[in-house]
């Protein structure tokens, strides 16, 4: 028995390890107690049980918060989730906000019925640049559930993942496209619904 827990013991403290060593670097940039970093309509963005809340209620237009800095080249996770799986988010980077505007352009990480995993741009080009394997999205996405999302943006490579799972790699040729900017989760324009988003953090890379 005790040969049994020693075992045990080890196999969770290697398991720890892994996990600090897949984070390493990482720092959080969402506190989950208020909007502190983060600018955007208040009314629509909320903080409620660790988690940022943004809601659509007949929304006539997209609203997004964004944080106050600006990354170039990074690695941002971050748990999220649509409530009832139903409605359309997403989480802009490299992006800058559009004068006298509600808009954010520049890439999306996108999530909704039918976009989550798609690489989209937002106020720019205004479409989808590359979309995931629909198997391959089947197998990884938990739709009601809370899903794990990696966005890598390193030079001219940016990489999705769901779930542990690559979803796109799209390379940008375009040289008068931003290799910087904003980030800012999106609530989109519509009747009802809500986004939940927890454990947002970042690592950028030098």
């Amino acid at each position: 028995m005790r040969t049994m827990r020693t075992a045990c013991a080890i196999l969770i403290l290697a398991s720890a390890c892994l996990a600090a060593e897949k984070e390493e670097g990482f720092v959080a940039i969402f506190n989950g107690k208020d909007l502190t970093g983060w600018q955007g309509n208040k009314e629509i963005w909320t903080v409620k049980d660790g988690m940022l809340v943004g809601k659509a209620e007949k929304l006539k237009h997209n609203e997004f918060l964004s944080h106050e800095k600006t990354f170039g080249d990074f690695i941002l996770r971050f748990e999220i989730r649509l409530v009832d799986g139903k409605g359309n988010s997403g989480f802009q980077f490299r992006s800058e906000r559009v004068p006298n505007s509600t808009e954010v352009s520049g890439y999306q990480a996108d999530v909704g019925e039918a976009y989550w995993g798609c690489l989209y741009d937002e106020s720019r080009r205004n479409r989808v640049l590359i979309s995931p394997d629909p198997e391959t999205l089947k197998k990884a996405l938990k739709p009601k559930d809370w899903n794990d999302y990696e966005v890598k943006a390193v030079g001219d490579t940016i990489t999705l993942s769901i779930n542990g799972t690559k979803m796109i790699e799209y390379k940008e040729t375009d040289a008068k496209i931003a290799r910087a900017g904003i980030i800012a989760p999106q609530v989109h324009a519509g009747d009802r619904s809500e986004v939940n988003i927890r454990n947002i953090r970042i690592k950028e890379i030098k």
